[in-house]
């Protein structure tokens, strides 16, 4: 059976004022490898799973644990560090360092993680080299010095999935990263996350409004179907 990453029991979350739980789980599960669609609307709880799942904010109740690692259990800064080692993550909106090259915002996974800048020293000799090992994959040889403002957004997703997979992170975790793409690059996106994911061995969580990304994947999962409080929060 593989080795379970992500597991989740009797999680419990609300925001400050709610009068009953934003999230209400008792179980969610992600295993070494898999590739996992969680969909729903916006406002079902999706954003708020993530900030959960990555350290950013603690349930009221139950329990997370990350690679065995109960969440609860770290201090903030603690949190910070154990998200940067062994979670990659692509944003909505990418989070990249405008004034940054391509390269640069690259490597900036692995200034932040000891453990990250081992593992492409261990893939490829230096972190720089599984740099641009990524790039190429990624067919973005030609902008290494470019700031990333000035390519295409579809360029841009794909620098943040090469800083999101450097260091071969346990998980990756991306948050509705097709939304602004057609839907024939959407696949295509989809196609050179799993391509370098499995590559590395890393098992991907990707959360989504869009249904029609789910027969890509090996399990998909709606959070109403896990949230016994489906109900639409304004935090979310």
């Amino acid at each position: 059976m593989p080795r379970l990453l992500i597991e989740l029991s009797n999680l419990q979350f609300s925001w400050r004022g709610a009068t009953r739980p934003t999230l209400d789980i008792p179980a969610f599960s992600l295993a070494a490898g898999e590739h996992l669609f969680l969909h729903g609307p916006s406002g079902s709880g999706k954003s708020t799973l993530l900030s959960l799942l990555t350290g950013i904010h603690l349930p009221q109740q139950g329990e997370i644990r990350i690679l065995g690692q109960n969440l609860a259990t770290l201090s903030g800064p603690a949190r910070d560090h154990f998200r940067a080692d062994h979670l990659g993550y692509v944003f909505q909106q990418f989070n990249l360092l405008s004034y940054l090259s391509v390269l640069d915002n690259v490597l900036l996974s692995c200034q932040f993680s000891k453990i990250r800048h081992q593992r492409a020293c261990a893939f490829s000799g230096t972190a720089k080299a599984q740099a641009l090992h990524l790039l190429e994959r990624l067919d973005l040889t030609s902008f290494l010095d470019r700031p990333v403002s000035a390519l295409s957004v579809g360029q841009q997703q794909r620098v943040a999935l090469a800083r999101a997979l450097i260091g071969a992170p346990e998980i990756l975790i991306a948050d509705e990263p097709t939304s602004a793409l057609d839907a024939e690059r959407r696949g295509a996106f989809i196609d050179l996350l799993f391509e370098c994911a499995t590559e590395h061995n890393t098992a991907v969580l990707m959360v989504s409004h869009d249904p029609q990304l789910a027969a890509a994947f090996d399990r998909s999962v709606s959070l109403a179907s896990l949230n016994r409080n489906s109900t639409e929060s304004e935090h979310v």
